[in-house]
């Protein structure tokens, strides 16, 4: 079974932000204790100031769509549109190949065997 990972980059005015970020946490904890939720992140983007960068890892095609299907998913959509999205990508991408990024020699390698 392979891995989900999705990433998502959601355009907010800059002045809304901070706000919004601050005050999803009740959402992120909420996807983070769904069954098959290995990883959950949101996090402002230091380059962009409108930014809002998402990072999602799944066990399964099964896992997110049952996300998908729960209230916490629904919530945060809400919460989003309540700041007024100004734009929105995401994609989903299953991952067929993991491995470290260091080699047991410490160097950095995009080798995955």
């Amino acid at each position: 079974m392979a891995k989900i990972v999705i990433c998502a980059q959601i355009d907010l005015p800059a002045d809304k932000r901070e706000e919004a970020l601050k005050t999803a946490q009740p959402f992120i904890d909420g996807a983070l204790s769904q069954d098959g939720c290995i990883h959950y992140d949101w996090g402002a983007d230091l380059n962009n100031p409108t930014r809002i960068n998402v990072y999602e890892e799944w066990e399964s095609e099964e896992a997110l769509s049952s996300h998908f299907a729960n209230k916490h998913y629904a919530g945060m959509l809400g919460h989003l549109s309540s700041f007024g999205i100004d734009n929105a990508v995401s994609k989903k991408f299953r991952v067929d190949a993991e491995g470290p990024v260091y080699g047991a020699d410490g160097n950095p390698t995009a080798q995955f065997g």
